[in-house]
């Protein structure tokens, strides 16, 4: 694969499964161009540059502001031809709805739905100038069972799954090619290695690394994709149990974060 010229952007490239979207774009010999409201980013895109011989560029932006989405957008647009978006950016977790403070709601519909919107809307021209062009949207198995004590993320990733399946197929006589993943639990920080540990042994049969999750992903979206598929056990789990017990049983699952 070659790209001269072009750019991959990643949404939340500083850490976790935005990282290694980074680190496995730059050994695809791709051009990364990574947002995060994370100044020390600049340091990756130096090491991917240094240790893969690429271009990586970054752009700071606080993705819970709409804002702050259409001035990165704007940058981007202006400098760069982009062929490749990944919309990773992305928040969640697990409390009791009539607990958690409004601005948390507020802050995981912003950065999930707003902002995963608005850079597929934004920056869509510039995709479609390039002769092959990808989106890839990450979801999640939440997306696919409304689940207790998970407040809006289901419903938000939800939101993303369809989204990305509708930009799809509007645009499947372009050149425009549109996937999304629903990847399961992934070890990417600490407190989610905890919260995997409550949920025993479900969370660990569906336990994947990032570095696993954004090898397949990158090289299946670049194929055109249309759902790239992680985690099988997950995914086998979502489609042959009914929507209500696997409701019921997840709920059950998470319910015990919140107790711990």
């Amino acid at each position: 694969m070659s790209y001269p010229n072009q750019y991959a952007v990643v949404t939340g490239a500083s850490r976790g499964l935005g990282r290694a979207f980074a680190f496995e774009l730059a050994k695809c010999g791709i051009n990364t161009l990574l947002v995060s409201s994370n100044c020390q980013i600049s340091a990756l895109c130096e090491e991917l540059r240094n240790t893969y011989h690429i271009d990586s560029q970054y752009v700071i932006a606080d993705l819970t502001k709409r804002e702050s989405v259409i001035s990165a957008v704007d940058e981007i647009n202006a400098k760069y031809n982009v062929f490749f978006l990944i919309n990773n950016a992305g928040v969640g977790g697990s409390q009791r709805f009539d607990k958690v403070d409004v601005s948390y709601l507020e802050k995981i519909i912003q950065l999930n739905v707003t902002a995963t919107t608005l850079f597929c809307k934004l920056l869509l021209n510039n995709l479609l100038q390039q002769n092959k062009s990808f989106i890839l949207n990450v979801a999640s198995m939440a997306a696919l069972t409304p689940i207790g004590y998970k407040m809006v993320y289901p419903a938000s990733k939800a939101f993303v799954h369809n989204l990305s399946h509708a930009i799809r197929a509007e645009f499947r006589k372009t050149g425009l090619s549109v996937s999304v993943v629903c990847p399961g639990a992934m070890a990417t920080s600490q407190s989610i290695c905890q919260r995997i540990e409550k949920q025993g042994v479900f969370g660990k049969l569906t336990l994947i690394s990032p570095e696993k999750v954004a090898h397949r992903c990158v090289r299946q979206a670049l194929r055109g994709k249309r759902e790239i598929v992680v985690n099988p056990a997950a995914f086998v789990f979502s489609k042959i149990t009914p929507s209500d017990i696997r409701t019921r049983i997840l709920t059950h699952i998470v319910k015990k974060e919140t107790e711990m």
